[in-house]
């Protein structure tokens, strides 16, 4: 029953004499309060699914990389520029992104000093592996409302002490462990 015939019914019962003019107000107020905190859950939830949405977009953009040099970086720090004040939880996942941006390039440099000595070669494929699919692993993750922490990524940007995991609860609008 929607919340206008159930409004309605109440009246209808009002002017019947079934219920006080009291009894009315009452039930009306717990309607409303009940169609209020229906509402602000449908908006939560839809919130929750945004910053899945986004977390999930920086992370992928970074394989935009493999198409234009350097895109996917450029990318995925722009978008988290744009939405990190919006969420706590797209900006903790736009550091692990931006760290490890800055750790792959500090990997790449000495990566292709040591092409030189050959050992290097073998490692470039590694990294560019990384490349591929640590993005991929955290948007699977950011997804499902964790946060993951790419390994071998250095921390330039500090997160919180316990950063490996966050879990989106959406009764209460905020990160659990």
């Amino acid at each position: 029953m929607s919340f206008l015939d159930e409004l309605e019914r109440l009246n209808t019962l009002k002017e019947k004499g079934a219920i006080s003019e009291n009894e009315f107000q009452e039930l009306k107020n717990n309607l409303l309060v009940q169609k209020r905190t229906e509402d602000k859950n449908k908006r939560l939830e839809k919130s929750v699914s945004d910053e899945k949405t986004w977390s999930v977009l920086i992370h992928l953009s970074q394989l935009c990389s493999f198409m234009v040099p350097f895109s996917g970086s450029i990318l995925a720090i722009v978008l988290w520029q744009i939405k990190k004040d919006e969420s706590e939880f797209i900006d903790l996942n736009g550091k692990i992104v931006a760290n490890w941006i800055v750790s792959k390039i500090i990997y790449f440099c000495i990566i292709s000093f040591l092409c030189i000595f050959i050992i290097g070669i073998p490692l470039l494929f590694i990294l560019i592996i990384l490349t591929f699919v640590f993005p991929i692993i955290g948007a699977v993750m950011a997804g499902s409302g964790k946060i993951w922490r790419y390994p071998l990524s250095i921390n330039f940007f500090k997160l919180t002490p316990d950063e490996k995991y966050y879990i989106i609860t959406t009764n209460q609008g905020k990160y659990n462990e």
